[in-house]
């Protein structure tokens, strides 16, 4: 076959798709990563300034958002990262392929099982809220904060859904920008509503911590309407069609969704399981230590997210294609740079813990327990990222068996060896020690599996 043969399909291709899967890797990687990033630090940003103007109401009010936190943030990671991975993978795999029209079936297919996922997350949350508020330690106060707080947010819970929907195929077809800039304006709009729903001025009524909850449902439904735009209006490569349900390409879809939601859980149920180690050990102070350091670990998924998206579509494209060893070499080159974001971050946590434990709290105990937990485990930290990132590039490869796995190494290592060592030292530092091997564990594991060629057996 001629030179000119072989280039005539490149030629032809989409110009993103072409940069998927013959662009430069580093550069192509961070080209796509920036945006993400960027959106990332905007969203958590928000959340921090949401969470003072709260504080503004009293004590109540800030416990009641406390309670409602972890299902928000579970509801978003697994619409953006497990079930919105899953459709970014179909769709870069399906691009790649050269497979058009089922490109644009996937649109439908995603929209239909996020719609079903968003309104479940409204009615569970509104059926259950309060019990499970109360389980959780909300009482009077603080547990009506949570209900008036929790019944706005989650029912408006669609709009996150549909939202990342939308993103997820924009990224999937390597469109980093869109969903970046319409999430960016959802938050511009969000920070000034957010005080004056909360507090009133003039003609707007002060609705307390309930006006906190609309001001995020205001934010993510403008984000959501501009995206359907630029999937209705022709600005994605994959595009919004009326068609047939199938089967197959459901599967497509949850074949990675599904099985990526179980390891978000997993990942929840470890720092849980974690936070109760610790307990025994140190009690409620060392406790507050704990989850106060524990939640600089959490910040790490955003920045990795900001690689994890364009590695989705990178190497989803590139198996598509048929072109395994590119897809292996995009896997390694975005773990690499995740280790050294995530390692540069636990290094001066670890040098420097009191920087960060002293925005929350200045209690002794506190502070020791803190210190203690990141200058043990900080410098870990850039395994976790470099297995959360090998996680990301799994979903574009449609296996996840491995990360699950590896995800279950470090749940049996952090809180098994945590709990062992408490039985045999008694001491929470070598509890320390055990989640930090846990994380190593980790990120050793996935890079040596997906290395040795894992993804093609």
């Amino acid at each position: 076959m001629s030179a000119a043969a072989t280039l005539a399909p490149a030629a032809a291709m989409n110009p993103r798709t072409r940069l998927l899967l013959h662009g430069q890797v580093v550069p192509t990687l961070l080209r796509l990563a920036w945006p993400n990033t960027l959106v990332m630090l905007a969203q958590a940003s928000v959340g921090l300034i949401e969470t003072w103007w709260v504080s503004q109401l009293g004590t109540d009010a800030l416990a009641g958002m406390a309670l409602v936190f972890p299902g928000f943030m579970l509801m978003q990671m697994l619409s953006g990262g497990a079930i919105g991975g899953g459709i970014a993978s179909a769709i870069a795999r399906a691009l790649g392929a050269g497979r058009r029209e089922d490109a644009d079936s996937l649109v439908l297919h995603a929209l239909v099982i996020n719609l079903v996922l968003g309104l479940s997350f409204t009615a569970l949350l509104l059926r259950f809220g309060p019990a499970l508020y109360a389980a959780m330690g909300g009482e009077e106060g603080s547990l009506r904060a949570a209900l008036a707080y929790s019944d706005v947010v989650f029912g408006g819970a669609v709009l996150v859904w549909l939202s990342n929907a939308f993103a997820s195929v924009l990224r999937g077809a390597g469109n980093m920008m869109l969903p970046s800039v319409a999430i960016v304006i959802g938050v511009v709009v969000l920070v000034p509503l957010s005080p004056l729903l909360i507090h009133g001025y003039g003609p707007v009524p002060a609705l307390g911590i309930a006006g906190g909850g609309w001001a995020v449902v205001a934010g993510t439904g403008l984000s959501t309407a501009i995206l359907g735009w630029a999937m209705l209006s022709g600005r994605s490569i994959a595009r919004l069609r009326p068609g047939r349900l199938r089967w197959p390409l459901f599967r497509d879809i949850l074949g990675v969704g599904a099985v990526a939601s179980v390891s978000t859980l997993q990942t929840t149920l470890t720092i849980a399981l974690t936070t109760a180690v610790v307990a025994r050990a140190g009690g409620p102070d060392a406790v507050a230590g704990y989850g106060t350091g524990t939640r600089l670990e959490y910040l790490l998924i955003p920045l990795v997210f900001g690689l994890g998206a364009p590695l989705v579509a990178l190497v989803g494209t590139n198996i598509g294609a048929g072109q395994r060893a590119r897809a292996l070499r995009i896997a390694l080159a975005g773990g690499a740079l995740a280790f050294v974001a995530a390692e540069a971050v636990g290094l001066a946590a670890a040098a420097w813990p009191e920087a960060w434990l002293g925005l929350f709290g200045d209690d002794p105990q506190m502070l020791e327990t803190g210190a203690a937990y990141l200058r043990t485990v900080g410098p870990a930290y850039g395994f976790f990222g470099l297995g959360l990132s090998l996680y990301f590039a799994s979903q574009g490869a449609g296996r996840l068996g491995w990360p699950l796995l590896a995800g279950l190494v470090r749940l049996v290592v952090a809180v098994g060896g945590g709990w062992l060592a408490l039985h045999l030292t008694g001491s929470l530092t070598w509890v320390f020690v055990a989640l930090a091997a846990g994380l190593v564990a980790y990120g050793v594991v996935l890079l040596a599996v997906i290395r040795g060629g894992a993804w093609f057996r």
